[in-house]
């Protein structure tokens, strides 16, 4: 699984159901970071800057230590200032080498805004590494990853996703799930088929056809827009898991709505993967998170 993960918090809810995500996601001798990125003052030359400083400073480590102590885990502790919670957070990510960012969906907050138009871009687009996102309330009740969904079509960024999914269904004794949207012409979302066209239940049986030749996968198959139907598909897993930066319709989900409607109404974490994303299978590793002075 993943041996460095950067969460974010502030405080607010967000940070507690991002925390009950990453500890189910950090390699058992993996690091668990708590982040905290308040609002940088611009004039280091005016006259409350010091003050302000100060002030921000500690209420950090209060912010960070309170996280900290209400999940009951072992977490580094990091502070920073940026012009923004994204870009702090993408910052420390690429400082410490993380492997992966986790974010909460609150809309209340710094963080939670990062998921909010524009932002949503740069949260997923931008980073350094992986990123998963856990939806609202997921501390209250965090389920056990036991089934992993990947959305699947073939590109190169959807095989890596798959790959992913499969280490970490090693890691977690999870099986692994793998959903194919696809869509036809226009006119097949709402008026009538010609003759000699397939219909949509055979388009879902081809999909799920393929997905099926993966041979360990839980094949699935849907007809529609990618965001609408990988959305729906998240009430029936755990961990949905896409790539990245590619050019299929996977691919594309890192740019524009899709990725905001998933950030925004997947009912289960999600994971983004970068090109780069790698994790480390290491079975039967128990979590052992040291904790190190804030600094």
């Amino acid at each position: 699984m993943f041996r460095k993960v950067l969460v974010g918090v502030d405080g607010h809810i967000g940070g507690r159901d991002a925390v009950a995500l990453a500890t189910q996601l950090t390699t058992g001798d993996g690091t668990l970071v708590l982040a905290h990125v308040y609002p940088m003052r611009g004039d280091p030359l005016h006259r409350d800057y010091i003050e302000y400083e100060t002030a921000q400073y500690v209420h950090a480590l209060d912010v960070l230590e309170a996280a900290r102590d209400e999940a009951g885990v072992n977490a580094e502790l990091r502070r920073s200032a940026s012009t923004s919670p994204g870009r702090g957070l993408h910052e420390l990510a690429e400082m410490l080498r993380c492997d992966l960012l986790v974010l909460g969906s609150c809309r209340r907050g710094l963080l939670g805004r990062i998921m909010v138009g524009d932002d949503t871009r740069a949260a997923l687009d931008g980073a350094p590494c992986a990123v998963a996102i856990a939806p609202a309330g997921y501390a209250d009740e965090p389920a056990t990853i036991r089934k992993i969904g990947v959305g699947y079509d073939g590109s190169p960024e959807s095989e890596r996703a798959l790959e992913v999914a499969r280490a970490l269904a090693g890691e977690l004794d999870a099986c692994v799930a793998g959903l194919e949207v696809v869509s036809g012409p226009p006119y097949l979302f709402g008026g009538p088929a010609a003759a000699d066209e397939a219909s949509i239940e055979d388009l879902i049986s081809d999909a799920q056809a393929r997905v099926a030749l993966l041979g360990d996968v839980e094949p699935h198959g849907a007809y529609g827009r990618a965001a609408k139907e990988l959305t729906a598909w998240g009430d029936a897993v755990d961990l949905l898991v896409v790539g990245s930066r590619g050019y299929g319709r996977v691919g594309r989900l890192v740019h524009g709505s899709t990725s905001r409607a998933l950030a925004n109404t997947a009912h289960c974490p999600l994971l983004v993967l970068t090109r780069s994303t790698a994790v480390t299978s290491t079975p039967g590793a128990t979590r052992d998170h040291r904790a190190v002075a804030a600094s």
